[in-house]
């Protein structure tokens, strides 16, 4: 498997590179100097007629602020951004210089949010945010940055009279009543001067154009950091209601029910968004098509799944090896027996309980049943599986599921159930695209059909780790780490990337 593994590795890489801030800007934003200055967009045209100013919150826009500063130049006029806690110490430990700023930078970084919670320092830089938005004429353009991974969290700014540790007493009360995270978004949203299009509103009338990274499955924009510069799909009713449901109507700060209050609760005429314009740059999607265009150049028959896998890590392992199973049986030209018909059964099933939106998995088995064995085929899929943490063992999501699609293949090949998994060379990679998986420093792992049989010489229980919610530690106690993914902080995120590479023996 020593070239399945090269290959998959080159094609994570390949992914990640693709979605990195500088090279992803590089794409999308050019300035076009001549005449009247204009900020060219993936093709859309932005006159600068008077100020440029950025603003930009999130995991990733330290290093896309410093791509926009090197294309924008003098023309940039002055920019504010809200980052991560100790980001810019660690880029400079990781030698990615660049990610970070230039010593005589227009833009103003400030960093707060320790743990990916709203605090006093990010506070104070949604606040410098929203002072610069609310000064904008006509005439300005205003460039947001927005990385989905934490840029909520970076943005804290409580409609007042709220004091912010209110907002968050509100917060833990909802969710210690079992809360569901769209929930406290709403609220959240309902209670803030930015998010939920509110940014957009204060930069009226100045033209806001917006870059996102999306970490969020389907990428939806009123979703992806809560929304500053999209229009909230959720009203004031709303979040009273979900007040209701968990009792909290009565029991809430007096500044958090005035606000409240004094909110229309009858819909008011649509707020004007015909100065913002959303543009995604990065995503699974964009991600999982570089990864496909490098797989067909390594003479792969490449297929796409899903950009949006969700769901409980164990049933998205065993759907993981459906697949591989059929794709086994169809280069053992055993693909249209009974055998194939009922992994296809159950596949479909599987598929329709996990509710993996936008994937037309009759179209993507027909296509995997037109591959005959004469070429090696590269699944690619993405998107963010669920872990339900057991005992006290160290992981994340991706090691996780690596070693259950390690177990089902070893479990599949016992039953004999699958023998043509015997003919087949197989390769199953998951990796977070922000290269750390959990609390560890691996990016995900590798896993091959032998490799609980090789872990069961070695004395490891693969089972007795997945119980512990241990996989890191069985990896880098099996055989010397080599399974693991170690990539190191890679600047980006759009969620996870599984790679699954077959060829015939």
């Amino acid at each position: 498997t020593m070239a399945l593994r090269e290959h998959a590795l080159s094609l994570f890489r390949g992914a990640v590179g693709t979605v990195r801030p500088a090279p992803m800007l590089k794409r999308a934003l050019k300035l076009q100097r001549d005449g009247c200055p204009q900020l060219l967009v993936k093709g859309q045209a932005f006159p600068v007629k008077r100020g440029l100013y950025l603003v930009g919150f999130g995991k990733a826009v330290l290093g896309m602020a410093a791509a926009a500063e090197e294309i924008l130049g003098d023309h940039l006029t002055r920019g504010i951004i809200n980052v991560p806690l100790g980001i810019q110490e660690s880029l400079q430990r990781a030698g990615m210089q660049e990610m970070l700023l230039k010593p005589h930078s227009k833009i103003q970084v400030i960093e707060g949010a320790k743990n990916n919670l709203p605090d006093e320092e990010a506070l104070k830089g949604a606040v410098a945010i929203l002072e610069l938005a609310e000064g904008l004429t006509a005439d300005d353009l205003l460039l947001v940055l927005i990385s989905g991974r934490g840029g909520s969290a970076l943005l804290p700014a409580p409609i007042p009279p709220i004091l912010l540790k209110e907002k968050e007493k509100l917060t833990k009360m909802l969710a210690s009543r079992g809360a569901a995270i769209q929930e406290l978004n709403i609220v959240r949203k309902t209670l803030s001067m930015l998010k939920g299009g509110g940014l957009a509103q204060l930069a009226h009338p100045a033209q806001v154009v917006s870059l996102i990274l999306s970490d969020v499955i389907g990428d939806p924009l009123d979703i992806i950091a809560s929304g500053p510069t999209a229009p909230s799909s959720h009203s004031v009713q709303d979040c009273l209601q979900i007040l209701t449901k968990y009792n909290l109507l009565h029991n809430l700060p007096k500044t958090v029910e005035m606000v409240l209050s004094s909110s229309p609760t009858k819909p008011t005429a649509p707020e004007n968004y015909s100065h913002v314009s959303n543009i995604i740059l990065g995503s699974n999607s964009v991600a999982l098509e570089e990864a496909k265009r490098q797989a067909e150049g390594l003479g792969y028959a490449a297929l796409v799944l899903s950009a949006a896998v969700q769901g409980e890590v164990g049933r998205v392992a065993t759907l993981y090896c459906q697949v591989i199973q059929l794709v086994c049986l169809a280069f053992a030209s055993l693909g249209k027996g009974p055998l194939g018909d009922e992994l296809r059964g159950k596949l479909l099933q599987l598929a329709a309980e996990l509710q993996i939106p936008g994937v037309d998995l009759d179209e993507f088995l027909q296509a995997l049943g037109g591959l005959g064995p004469d070429r090696p085929i590269c699944i690619l899929a993405g998107g963010e599986t669920t872990v339900q943490l057991q005992g006290t063992g160290k992981g994340g999501r991706n090691q996780e599921l690596a070693l259950r699609v390690g177990l089902g293949l070893h479990q599949a090949q016992g039953t004999g159930a699958s023998s043509p998994q015997g003919r087949c060379e197989i390769l199953f990679l998951s990796g977070g695209t922000d290269g750390q998986d959990g609390p560890t420093e691996a990016a995900g792992a590798f896993c091959s059909p032998g490799l609980v049989a090789e872990a069961l010489q070695e004395g490891l229980d693969v089972e007795a780790f997945l119980r512990n919610s241990d996989s890191y530690t069985f990896f880098s106690q099996f055989q010397g780490g080599h399974h693991l993914l170690v990539t190191g902080l890679t600047g980006t995120n759009v969620m996870d990337i599984q790679a699954i590479l077959i060829r015939a023996m």
